[in-house]
């Protein structure tokens, strides 16, 4: 996996953990979001980094 591939996943880890730990609901609701987003991103970060990475025009 490539680094922002790493930083996306730790984030989702991060956010996820914060929003399960927060007893607020504005607060659960923006950790989240921001989990969703952040594993989003980790999605389009590893589907990107496979096409580049096994892309045979590129070779």
């Amino acid at each position: 996996m490539s680094k922002s591939a790493w930083l996306f996943l730790s984030l989702t880890i991060f956010a996820a953990v914060a929003g399960l730990s927060t007893d607020s609901a504005d607060g659960q609701t923006t950790a989240f979001v921001a989990a969703g987003l952040s594993s989003s991103l980790l999605l389009i970060t590893l589907i990107v980094g496979r096409r580049i990475k096994f892309d045979p025009i590129l070779r």
